[in-house]
């Protein structure tokens, strides 16, 4: 990769570059509207956009708590990679395979990152900047909720990236040197479903459709429609690059439009009350009458989909975690969830064809990595190996020195061969136990919300009889 800082400065870099001469060529057209930098601060307390601000610090928080849950949960519900496998194939590899170009490998693989943040960030700020109070309550809402509405798909119903499972299939965005440090720090690599690459810009393009709607504005002389052409651009670049780079099934894509559906009607339906009322008002929307049977309802049905999850058809050790074929080459990564307690790791070869396993430092790895390629050979001196026969499983524990000490494990085919060989892995965290309850707790939200929108949803086919 030729950019000069990490992934995330970066993108984070290009997000403030980029978002003042974006603002400028999108309202070019409407000056009237946009305010000054006087009235900014003014205006952030008039309307209190401090709360936006304050969701997004919540939220940073609350993502990378969700994210401390993932690995250890693995071991009581396992995963339904194989489940996506079975109804899909191996289509991506196909995707994968309509082009291969450097130049369309990194471009795509910026997009992927700098896009998404962009589309976090940048739609409140629009908002705010040009004076579009009801839509910077929205837009900012939206990826809260939608996150929210994620989080038990991603605790409890783990698929792994196409780049793990899909013989033939590289991970073009993560198995890179420039990459790999920073997505082995923040993406749990089975966040597979549902895909909010996806979720997040349609339900914000809903939001979009709905307040035009409401208010008998045509698109077409919409003064934020350069900030909506951007969004449906990025959702198409989207659709093809989350299956070219390994990452997303195309099954990933269905419940994030489900998603998007929820998050947006929830966020339309709670927002006038939240402005009016404050949180009292957004409190009293979940306990509406016409709610609360819709909300119970979800709360005991998520809870009851939780209880199969655990130790249910996904712990099923006969299903591989990673697959791979001929100079695959897999990466698992080991979290750091204690220094005093190691982490029981124990990985099984499900299938006949005999795999090398490489515990490394990670160090070691990043700068034999480059795009989709992982020198293995030259990782070997460097850890511990080991193969397994066809059958068999090696066991070990895994205690780190220090909380910057990150291991992975790489597999391969011990032979190379272009038979499928297949690989579990199970890790026994020493906090699973307790971060069971909490996982449980942080889904919730998610529950509520769905049934606030079932609730609502109903109440408005019901026929009005106050007549």
């Amino acid at each position: 990769m030729i950019w000069p800082f990490g992934p995330y400065g970066t993108s984070i870099g290009l997000l403030l570059a980029l978002t003042t001469p974006l603002y400028f060529l999108w309202t070019r057209k409407d000056p009237n509207h946009r305010l000054s930098l006087r009235e900014i601060p003014l205006e952030i307390m008039n309307q209190r956009y401090y709360w936006h601000i304050l969701l997004y610090v919540v939220m940073f928080g609350f993502k990378a708590f969700t994210d401390h849950h993932n690995e250890p949960l693995k071991e009581l519900v396992g995963g339904y990679t194989h489940f996506i496998h079975a109804i899909e194939g191996n289509f991506v590899h196909g995707v994968q395979s309509i082009i291969e170009s450097e130049i369309i490998i990194q471009i795509l693989s910026l997009h992927y990152l700098f896009a998404y943040l962009f589309i976090i960030w940048y739609p409140p700020v629009h908002h705010i900047l040009s004076g579009d109070r009801d839509l910077a309550d929205l837009s900012a809402m939206n990826y809260v909720f939608i996150y929210l509405l994620a989080v038990p798909f991603y605790l409890f119903f783990n698929v792994e990236v196409t780049s793990s499972y899909v013989p033939g299939v590289e991970a073009l965005m993560y198995h890179d040197s420039w990459n790999i440090a920073f997505f082995t720090n923040n993406d749990p690599f089975d966040n597979g479903i549902p895909s909010l690459h996806i979720g997040l810009p349609i339900s914000l393009l809903l939001i979009h459709r709905a307040h035009l709607k409401a208010n008998g504005i045509e698109i077409s002389t919409w003064r934020h429609r350069g900030l909506d052409r951007f969004i449906v651009a990025n959702v198409a670049i989207y659709s093809f690059s989350i299956l070219y780079l390994g990452i997303h099934w195309v099954s990933d894509i269905v419940p994030g439009l489900l998603l998007a559906v929820i998050c947006s009607k929830t966020c339309i339906h709670i927002q006038p009350l939240l402005r009016e009322f404050g949180i009292r008002g957004a409190i009293q929307t979940f306990i509406d009458p016409h709610h609360i049977k819709a909300i119970v309802f979800a709360i005991i049905f998520g809870m009851l989909a939780i209880s199969v999850a655990i130790n249910g058809p996904g712990t099923d050790s006969e299903h591989p975690d990673f697959r791979m074929e001929g100079d695959d080459v897999r990466l698992d990564i080991l979290e750091i969830h204690s220094l005093s307690t190691p982490t029981i790791v124990t990985l099984t070869n499900v299938g006949d064809v005999p795999v090398q396993i490489l515990l490394v430092d990670r160090d070691f790895v990043e700068p034999l990595s480059d795009r989709g390629f992982i020198d293995f050979e030259s990782a070997l001196p460097h850890g511990l190996s080991k193969t397994l026969e066809g059958d068999s499983e090696w066991s070990f524990e895994h205690l780190p020195e220090n909380l910057l000490d990150v291991d992975v494990i790489l597999m391969r085919s011990a032979q190379g061969s272009n038979e499928i060989a297949e690989v579990a892995v199970l890790a026994d965290y020493p906090d699973s136990d307790t971060l069971l309850v909490s996982g449980i707790l942080l889904c919730l939200p998610s529950f509520g919300l769905m049934g606030l929108f079932v609730g609502h949803v109903l109440s408005e086919r019901r026929p009005d009889r106050s007549g």
